[in-house]
């Protein structure tokens, strides 16, 4: 069996901790609350016929007041950075935590998830941007904690990348 740590990443308020809930529990509640710190979930999934448990760690956001700690990062095994398609300045702190990953955990399976699919038209994201990540390598997915579209999908795909390391 692999175990791997998984940290989830983004601002306040992106969709983070509804996300894991979507994924592990399958629910979604319109409640908005807070993360204080950190919350660990654990997922077990089957890759290649290989189990795979996935520890989940569901960090606070960051923003002006709050720096994600480094210490929460060590020892990731992947993670997945969230940022809000209705506003713009959560992929710029994805970005920013991405570069901090990277100095922490190295070269490790991520992926960029773009929540609150199901409100597309208010979405406000540079597509001129988004296309020059891909370019870069970076998976791009759209996720939805609210209908559930893409997270199964995105989840799946990190424990499917963290399995072969």
């Amino acid at each position: 069996m692999i175990r791997a740590k998984v940290c989830m990443l983004g601002a306040y308020a992106v969709g983070k901790t509804s996300l894991v809930q979507r994924y592990v529990q399958g629910i979604f509640r319109d409640v908005y609350q807070t993360t204080v710190g950190v919350h660990i979930h654990k997922h077990e999934t089957t890759v290649e016929e290989r189990e795979v448990t996935l520890m989940l760690w569901d960090i606070h956001g960051e923003d002006d007041l709050q720096e994600v700690r480094r210490s929460y990062i060590v020892g990731s095994a992947g993670y997945l950075l969230v940022a809000d398609g209705t506003r713009p300045a959560t992929l710029e702190v994805a970005l920013q935590l991405h570069e901090r990953a990277i100095s922490v955990v190295g070269d490790v399976p991520f992926a960029l998830l773009l929540n609150k699919a199901d409100l597309t038209e208010r979405w406000d994201l540079d597509d001129d941007r988004l296309d020059a990540l891909r370019a870069a390598g970076v998976l791009v997915r759209r996720t939805s904690a609210k209908d559930g579209s893409g997270v199964v999908a995105a989840f799946e795909d990190l424990a499917a990348g963290v399995s072969q390391r």
